[in-house]
């Protein structure tokens, strides 16, 4: 059973932000920054391990005159459970593990978008000569960054031109000139199933349009896994309650939100004559990667925005001690993915499942009630096995329900003392697809055209108690012997006892349950 929620409409970025203001998890940083570098660096310290407040920069370098088309710039809106939680219309305090149980439903409600005339995003509508992309302050988000990114954090919309079902996605995009942003386009996502349909349907462009600043439910939905055939704007509609105010764009059929920030609308050649130079980039590995090479290339048609509007955008790669709003996100769905995934192939007993934000969702765990020998490859199998694991998923730990996979400290031990590699608890899945970003992987093997987006070599680890073992009587008959952990009764004792003990409060339980 999942957690009520009461669904929130914020109208729009601003909205979004004085939400935040008022709940004490933002800040305004006044002094000047510089786009270069340091505005990435700032903004990657900041956001800690899911800590940090989200962040306006109001004085960005070279765009800080009273007559700048863009001044300001914000991130880190979706860096911590508890701005998540707030999106959704729960308690800011609400345990991952129940975003978790929320986010495997989630993705299946939907409220149908509502089209009107016009909206603040066509205060300012940008053709020809008026179109630069350097008139607004994109970052060198890092210092091995190939160039400046724009698109980092937008609703990149495309529509596929055979079912007319529009997608709204994040990939990366940089700026190659005053109209041309070369993204990073994988042929297994959504966006390269559209555009490998215009390849093949002979058409020589595909229409694109960046959403850039919006509700937050626009970023959360656009990085998550939502059905194929399913537009992510129905699913936003679901998450705020209400639905979302699309206006046409300027050059194409394309649908935006009315109250975004800024609409950059393009096309993208199908010829790849016409790609132009992108990469590398600091990725989601934390590492830097996607070489500098020809990339599918947006070329800039028009730019429509607000009045004095916002650029949004987000620092990527998440690392231990900084965790990235993708991270943050991904670990709770992807979590919820696999745990549907799990339920729909029939495996029994699995009481939870983590993702933990370091690294947005390679490992997983998974914590399972036993009922019978090898479950655990049951579990790898199903997942592996998927389409979900594209790009995730690397290594699977599967632990008893005794270990509360939250607590990497429980789970490390349940690694230690639970496995032997010498029984099989310790399995290799070679040669699978995988993620080619992923610096592990060899140079020869990110080959797309090959491995579909490189290629993983997968690991599964049973840390679960063996049931293959010979029950023991002299611990009658269990195969295990059991835990030092007190009783339930004798640590309610102890703890009855705590401030007369000069010990303070209690302090909540992790990890182990009682044996």
């Amino acid at each position: 059973m999942t957690i009520a929620r009461n669904p929130v409409s914020f109208g729009d970025l601003r909205g979004w932000i004085d939400a935040l203001k008022a709940a004490g998890e933002h800040k305004d940083i006044d002094a000047e920054v510089d786009w270069d570098v340091e505005l990435g660096t700032i903004m990657r310290l900041a956001q800690g391990t899911g800590d940090g407040p989200s962040l306006m920069f109001n004085n960005i370098k070279g765009y800080n005159s009273p007559d700048a088309r863009c001044r300001r710039l914000y991130g880190l809106g979706l860096s911590s459970y508890r701005r998540v939680s707030m999106m959704l219309g729960l308690d800011p305090d609400t345990h991952p593990r129940e975003l978790v149980k929320l986010g495997r439903t989630l993705l299946q409600d939907t409220i149908a978008p509502k089209v009107v005339e016009t909206g603040p995003v066509k205060q300012n509508i940008l053709k020809g000569d008026d179109i630069d992309l350097f008139d607004f302050p994109s970052p060198r988000w890092n210092a091995v960054d190939g160039g400046r990114y724009i698109i980092t954090y937008a609703g990149c919309v495309t529509r596929h031109p055979v079912t007319g079902v529009m997608n709204v996605g994040i990939y990366r995009g940089m700026v190659a000139s005053k109209t041309e942003i070369p993204i990073l386009l994988w042929r297994a996502q959504h966006i390269g199933n559209h555009y490998t349909a215009y390849q093949q349907a002979g058409l020589k462009e595909m229409p694109i349009a960046f959403v850039i600043g919006w509700e937050p439910s626009l970023g959360f939905c656009a990085g998550q896994p939502v059905p194929a055939g399913v537009c992510e704007y129905d699913v936003m509609g679901a998450i705020r309650g209400q639905p979302v105010e699309l206006v046409k764009c300027e050059t194409s059929d394309l649908l935006v939100p009315a109250s975004a920030e800024i609409v950059i609308e393009g096309t993208i050649s199908t010829d790849p004559e016409d790609y132009v130079m992108e990469g590398p980039f600091a990725e989601f590995t934390g590492y830097v990667a996607g070489d500098r090479s020809p990339k599918p290339t947006a070329r800039v048609t028009c730019i429509t925005h607000r009045d004095d509007p916002i650029l949004r955008g987000t620092i990527e790669g998440s690392l231990p001690g900084s965790f990235s709003e993708n991270a943050v996100c991904s670990s709770i769905m992807r979590a919820a993915t696999a745990w549907n995934v799990l339920d729909r192939a029939g495996v029994p007993g699995v009481v939870d499942v983590h993702c933990p934000p370091v690294h947005a969702g390679i490992n997983l765990l998974v914590s399972i009630k036993q009922t019978y020998r090898n479950q655990a490859k049951q579990v790898a199998n199903a997942i592996w096995g998927s389409s979900a694991a594209h790009v995730r998923y690397k290594h699977i730990t599967v632990v008893d329900d005794d270990i509360d996979i939250h607590d990497y400290a429980a789970v490390d031990w349940a690694i230690a003392y639970r496995v032997n590699a010498g029984e099989d608890d310790v399995i290799i899945m070679p040669s699978t697809f995988g993620a080619g970003l992923d610096p592990s992987t060899r140079r020869r093997d990110r080959n797309a055209a090959l491995f579909g987006t490189g290629k993983w070599n997968r690991v599964l680890i049973d840390a679960t108690i063996n049931l293959d073992y010979d029950p023991d009587p002299d611990l009658g008959g269990a195969r295990f012997p059991p835990t030092v952990w007190p009783s339930e009764e004798r640590i309610k004792a102890a703890y009855s006892r705590w401030e007369e003990l000069g010990l303070g409060t209690p302090k909540p339980r992790r990890g182990l349950s009682a044996g």
